[in-house]
């Protein structure tokens, strides 16, 4: 392939992934002005990533960038080498509420989606119970890869995966944040306590508002009906202060 045809590949296959990250159209170039030979010559030529300032009327275009620049992360080595794909994240941008879990598990590694598993399904029925739809909330993790096993994410992986977490959720601009489990609270909110003693209360993320329940694979694993009525109790905490009116729950 000549370097003509693999630029052209390569701007084909860009369009496509801002196509489904729900950009509609990009400006066009004004081609009344001859381009100088010294920039005609680099046409080709490897560029730097754009990078859009803050509040640029287009945060779709840094999203889905920025999901580009996850794919091609090799900063955990066994996670790289183990993944079927990253698990970016899914949603829309300034979704009113964010929910963080932990990791990818298997189910996810495998269809690139964050919560498509079993706990995934218990998820879309918290949503719901909530009064929401899945399609209106944003839902990402920690870690942006699956670590083998399912085992759960290390200090080093966490740490390696902050920057995207941080700039992902500066993209998408949620008003509140609800982690799921005491591995995503600990890493989001930099603390090291149990869920149980976090829960039923607000903290802050860069002036977002965040609050901590338990992690939907905990309620399936549990025996118990308790943390289930506990994850409603959180629940109805958030939507009182979302201003939402709080759903009879179904028996």
């Amino acid at each position: 392939m000549s370097d003509r045809e693999q630029a052209a590949h390569q701007v084909g296959e860009h369009l496509r992934r801002l196509r489904a990250a729900g950009v509609e159209w990009l400006p066009a170039p004004d081609r009344a002005k001859p381009l100088p030979a010294a920039e005609t010559s680099s046409l080709f030529e490897a560029a730097p990533e754009p990078v859009l300032p803050a509040g640029a009327p287009d945060r779709r275009v840094a999203l889905a960038l920025l999901a580009d620049e996850v794919k091609a992360c090799n900063a955990c080595e066994e996670l790289a080498s183990t993944r079927t794909q990253t698990v970016f994240g899914v949603g829309p941008l300034d979704a009113e509420l964010c929910f963080v879990g932990e990791a990818p598990g298997a189910d996810e590694d495998r269809q690139g989606e964050p919560f498509v598993g079993a706990a995934g399904q218990l998820l879309n029925r918290i949503i719901a119970a909530c009064g929401m739809k899945r399609e209106q909330v944003y839902i990402c993790n920690i870690l942006r890869c699956r670590p083998p096993g399912n085992r759960n994410p290390n200090a080093e992986e966490a740490a390696a995966c902050r920057t995207f977490l941080e700039r992902q959720i500066g993209l998408v601009n949620p008003k509140f944040i609800c982690c799921l489990g005491a591995i995503a609270a600990n890493n989001l909110l930099g603390v090291k306590r149990s869920i149980s003693s976090m829960r039923g209360q607000f903290f802050d993320f860069n002036g977002i508002q965040v609050i901590c329940t338990y992690h939907p694979s905990y309620l399936l694993r549990s025996q118990s009906p308790e943390p289930r009525r506990m994850v409603w109790e959180d629940m109805k905490t958030l939507l009182k202060r979302m201003g939402k009116p709080i759903p009879q729950k179904e028996k």
